[in-house]
């Protein structure tokens, strides 16, 4: 089969139009098309009063050869790529079971692979089972009662549980893994169109089931979970040569489990892990992440600036945006995480302490849409030495928001309008802000470092000129938004080991090698192939 790449329609083009338009672009007659699918589809939106849908093609032509030799020049007419997964090899007889800790994108993926190769691993989740997750979770959204072992961070399916679910990422995958991750939800139940879609996403609820739908599938390939199981120590000894190997786990309760091959996918909240895997001697090093709030908008603002009078048009769907400035005081302010027609929810995993993040679920129907507006932070600028020093700075923000709020896991808001003028919110105005448990109208400016907000109030300004109403002044700004990623990087080796850990492998945003589920995913499926390979080495 042919790719055909970049063809573009008019939004409201007929079903007849797109063959239509495959033959002209490759110059051939409709006779000498045999079939074509969609491998791709996206939408072109510069223009509001032009919008465009762009497809990608893959196409059966009666002589794809001699096509192939006439476009040999073009980068939008290739072959079709093989995006076949191909599963490490089976282990060896007596091979001991390896462990995932962690049963977020990353953990899952990695567990999937290593269950489907024959590899029977054994999963530890500090949290519970998703859907006893789920009530602790709205325990906090609705009663303000916090379980730490039970929230939007921990339990299975990770963070990316309560998220918009977005499944796109901008990593090089030459290999198309993450068209396995693709595959792989739609057989657990996402909607086939995610294979299609050029932003694709999912959505809570459906995940919710997606990774049920896994972990038994993962179960019945051998697989083994064991959910509020925290690992608490590293067993490590040095060999006669002084490297470093694996050899157990210390478990909470006292328990333990021996373990040779362990894949560490803890998420980019564990922060008592990162202290004790640093206490244990693993390499770990400071890294980039950022600082901000959530601020939302009326969709439908947000909608006609994107798309003008075709706001609403069924096949766009809610309009998300990606913006980013680079300030005079040094610092760039962008957009993160935005959730159209979504909603902000409290995602502490820590009492006395707020923290913000995104959610919508996959109809994206909710009245707002909401984005991370955040800072980067530099380690060697804001917090440098200490490799943790950043769990530091987010827990001392994620306090002074949790007291700005009113010490009762409400978050601190503000008004666009009064942020810039420099004065405490009072009230709020004509955007209702999403945030359960509430918010506190406040001083956002008390519970942000002071560069940070010195580079959000330059910035405004600058992105209500590229999407009309951003700078409205009734639109709201809650805070704290800290868990952008994983502030340390437990570095690893080109064999996938710890940098000083034989058999431990860092993986997924916990370990700074990922941000998002996609990205998380594919990583998982690279740490079990690195795993399956170790393995097999003699």
């Amino acid at each position: 089969m042919i790719r055909l790449s970049e063809l573009k329609l008019p939004l409201h083009h007929a079903d007849e139009a797109l063959p239509a338009a495959i033959c002209r672009r490759l110059r051939v007659t409709p006779r000498e098309l045999v079939r074509f699918v969609i491998a791709r589809r996206g939408h072109d939106a510069r223009d509001k009063n032009n919008i465009q849908l762009v497809y990608s093609v893959d196409v059966n032509l009666k002589n794809e050869a001699a096509v192939l030799e006439r476009f040999r020049r073009d980068r939008d007419v290739q072959r079709t790529p093989d995006t076949r997964y191909h599963l490490p090899s089976a282990p060896p007889p007596g091979t001991k079971r390896p462990v995932v800790i962690g049963a977020g994108p990353c953990g899952l993926f990695a567990a999937l692979v290593l269950a489907q190769a024959g590899y029977r691993p054994i999963i530890l989740e500090r949290g519970k089972v998703v859907r006893e997750r789920t009530q602790d979770t709205w325990g906090l959204w609705r009663r303000s009662v916090l379980n730490p072992e039970s929230n939007v961070q921990y339990g299975e399916g990770g963070a990316g549980t309560f998220s918009d679910g977005k499944l796109y990422s901008r990593i090089k995958d030459p290999r198309h893994l993450n068209r396995k991750v693709l595959t792989e939800f739609v057989k657990a139940g996402a909607p086939p169109e995610i294979l299609t879609e050029a932003h694709p996403h999912i959505g809570t609820f459906r995940l919710v089931t997606m990774v049920e739908s896994m972990r038994a599938t993962i179960e019945e390939l051998g697989g083994e979970y064991r959910f509020s199981t925290r690992v608490d120590g590293l067993d490590v000894e040095t060999d006669g040569s002084g490297t470093r190997r694996v050899r157990g786990l210390h478990l909470n309760g006292g328990g333990y489990l021996e373990a040779d091959h362990v894949v560490l996918a803890i998420g980019h909240s564990a922060r008592d892990s990162f202290a004790m895997l640093q206490s244990a001697g693993v390499y770990v090093e400071a890294k980039p992440f950022s600082i901000g709030v959530r601020i939302e908008h009326p969709q439908g603002w947000i909608d006609r600036a994107r798309f003008g009078h075709q706001a609403g048009h069924p096949i766009l769907g809610a309009a998300e945006y990606h913006i980013s400035h680079h300030c005079q005081n040094g610092r760039t302010v962008y957009s993160f995480c935005m959730c159209p027609g979504g909603t902000v929810v409290a995602a502490t995993s820590e009492e006395g302490r707020v923290a913000t993040n995104g959610m919508s679920q996959y109809s994206r129907n909710e009245r707002n849409a909401n984005s991370g507006f955040v800072v980067a932070i530099d380690p060697e600028r804001d917090f440098p030495g200490d490799p943790l020093a950043g769990l530091a700075l987010q827990r001392h923000w994620e306090e002074r928001a949790y007291v700005a709020g009113g010490s009762n896991y409400k978050a601190p808001a503000q008004r666009v309008g009064d942020f810039l003028a420099k004065r405490p919110s009072t009230s709020l105005g004509s955007v209702t802000p999403s945030y359960r448990p509430g918010v506190t109208p406040t001083d956002l400016s008390e519970c942000l470092p002071d560069f940070v907000v010195e580079a959000m109030r330059e910035a405004i300004p600058v992105f209500g000129r590229q999407i009309a109403g951003y700078d409205h002044p009734d639109v709201v700004m809650t805070g704290v938004e800290t868990r952008t990623s994983s502030p340390v990087r437990f570095t690893r080796g080109e064999d996938g080991h710890s940098l000083n850990t034989y058999g431990l492998y860092p993986a997924g945003e916990g370990a700074g090698y990922a941000g998002g589920i996609l990205s998380a995913a594919v990583d998982g499926i690279k740490t079990a192939e690195a795993v399956a390979r170790s393995i097999g080495t003699p």
